[in-house]
């Protein structure tokens, strides 16, 4: 489930709202459908109730008639209307082809026959049906409601274009003689009325959903808009580069925010330059008089001492530099661009081999994007910790899982397992290391860290398995 979970503010607030919506739209939708189940069932029986009064009426009214007569009176039904009811006499009664079961009908034909055994007490032979129209016949013959004149039924019945059910209510009047009553209910489309999956109800949540959806979108975007820029503006000012002001507009909370980062990023600056100025101003205003005892030295006559003063002056004088440089190497000025590596670093180990060292490199045809200089600082300091401590070095490029690596080994004694990690922390030198290269400072290794993690990478130190240390650059490809 944790890996299903998106990682963005945005996805997290936008899934937490359209799950919010859906499950209110099904509670909501549940108990609608509840809700409308009872009044349908109400409105049902209660309609029903009231149309078996009218042919509890009408079978009276015609078992009152001479047989004679029902037949004349029934004609001008049909010539003239007026009635609510489609009437005919038959011999027996007319097998019907009910509808297909359903809830609401039946209750109906509950209400319906309950009514008429109160208002026709001894009633006794009563059939009670809904029939589709296209399936109903009207006679024992097989006549069917679509075969009669469509005078007889305009009024009274729904046959098209959209058919609603009809309701058939047939009664013996006497041994022989069925009389024979259709009709629709009040609401003739009752049984759509129960149902909460309809297509206009359908339309209309759906087009509901979509606008809270869509407004809820809307409004968590403008929440997350402002912290993705914040998160923007972090991240650039990290990187040294030239980012813009946040601007000062949205929720009074991101305002408020906005101008603390602004505030904080000046405050920020502001000690980077003033801790650049001390310390030139200490290297600038220490050198002078270290020039200047050196000098004085110079003049001592006992040659022991002299020494002792000079060497004293030389630690300092480094002790300053290094210093100096710990503050102003590490942190180089300079835009971001593609760096060919094959390129630059041919022209360190030129420089190297210059020098009566043995390096190898392989090209590899890897570019990576970054801060050249400050790149070529970070590789040129652990080519020189492979030439100092180990007889020769080789230089490799891989890319990797999307990572780019540059990997520099010397081929030394290597480094007690103990001490890796300590040897990037500032002004650590092991005895290897004072042996081989009196002049350092441990400060080459920490400088390359430094570098290597601005660019969002990663600098990893271990012995290789043949023997020698093995430092790995590893950048984002």
């Amino acid at each position: 489930m944790l890996k299903l979970w998106p990682q963005s503010l945005l996805a997290r607030l936008s899934l937490v709202m359209v799950a919010g919506l859906l499950l209110t739209q099904v509670a909501v939708s549940v108990l609608w459908t509840i809700q409308l189940r009872d009044k349908t069932q109400a409105d049902v029986k209660s309609a029903a109730q009231y149309l078996g009064q009218g042919a509890a009426s009408s079978i009276r009214f015609f078992r009152s008639l001479p047989p004679s007569y029902r037949s004349l009176l029934i004609q001008q039904f049909r010539e003239m209307g007026g009635t609510r009811f489609y009437v005919a006499l038959n011999r027996g009664a007319v097998a019907v082809q009910q509808i297909e079961p359903n809830t609401l009908a039946t209750s109906a034909l509950g209400a319906l026959e309950a009514t008429l055994r109160k208002d026709l007490p001894g009633e006794s032979r009563i059939r009670l049906d809904f029939a589709w129209p296209d399936q109903l016949t009207v006679s024992p013959d097989g006549v069917r409601v679509g075969d009669l004149p469509e005078a007889w039924v305009r009024h009274i019945l729904l046959l098209k274009p959209d058919p609603a059910p009809i309701l058939v209510i047939q009664t013996e009047l006497e041994p022989g003689n069925w009389l024979y009553l259709a009709t629709l209910m009040p609401n003739p489309y009752f049984l759509n009325s129960n149902d909460p999956l309809s297509a206009d109800k359908l339309v209309v949540q759906g087009v509901s959903l979509a606008v809270l959806l869509l407004l809820s979108f809307l409004v968590v975007r403008s929440i997350t808009r402002p912290l993705a820029a914040l998160s923007d503006a972090a991240e650039t000012f990290g990187k040294d580069e030239n980012a813009p002001a946040l601007p000062e507009s949205g929720s009074r909370e991101f305002v408020n925010t906005a101008r603390a980062f602004s505030a904080m990023r000046e405050r920020i600056a502001k000690y980077i330059k003033d801790r650049e100025r001390l310390f030139i101003s200490i290297s600038h205003d220490l050198r002078t008089p270290i020039t200047r005892l050196k000098l004085r030295a110079e003049l001592l006559d006992d040659d022991a001492l002299r020494g002792e003063f000079e060497e004293d002056l030389d630690e300092l004088d480094m002790m300053v530099k290094g210093a100096l440089q710990c503050v102003k190497d590490s942190d180089i000025h300079e835009n971001p661009a593609e760096v060919k590596l094959d390129p630059l670093i041919r022209r360190l180990a030129r420089s190297a081999e210059l020098a009566g060292h043995s390096v190898a490199y392989d090209d590899s045809g890897v570019a990576v994007r970054g801060k050249p200089l400050a790149l070529k600082r970070a590789i040129g300091n652990l080519l020189d910790n492979a030439l100092f401590y180990g007889e020769r070095a080789q230089l490799s490029v891989r890319s990797l899982d999307g990572w780019t690596e540059i990997a520099v080994r010397d081929h030394g004694p290597g480094v007690p397992e103990e001490a890796i990690p300590s040897l990037l922390e500032p002004y650590v030198r092991l005895s290897h290391g004072r042996e081989r290269n009196d002049s350092g400072m441990g400060l080459g290794l920490g400088i390359a860290k430094g570098i290597v993690e601005g660019h969002g990478g990663q600098l990893v130190l271990a012995n290789h398995p043949e023997g020698g240390l093995n430092a790995v650059i590893r950048l984002p490809a």
